[in-house]
């Protein structure tokens, strides 16, 4: 395998279902425009909350895809 670099972008997504459907949600949007996907990394999960109550996941996603350079 030869020698290859990476971008790292930071995106977050926003699920009125779970944490896991808003990081999903990322990477299934990201995956329409960026090529060759490598790593996601959570890197902060929170809450809205909006009269005491719960009303959407949020999940900062850190992901990685191969860096081709002139492209």
């Amino acid at each position: 395998m030869p020698d290859s670099i990476y971008k790292v972008v930071q995106l977050v997504g926003t699920s009125s279902v779970s944490w896991e459907d808003a990081a999903k949600k990322v990477v299934d949007t990201a995956s329409q425009s960026l090529r060759d996907l490598r790593v996601a990394e959570i890197t902060q999960l929170d809450l809205k909350i909006e009269d005491g109550k719960v009303v959407a996941y949020r999940a900062r996603v850190n992901l990685s895809f191969k860096f081709e350079a002139g492209k």
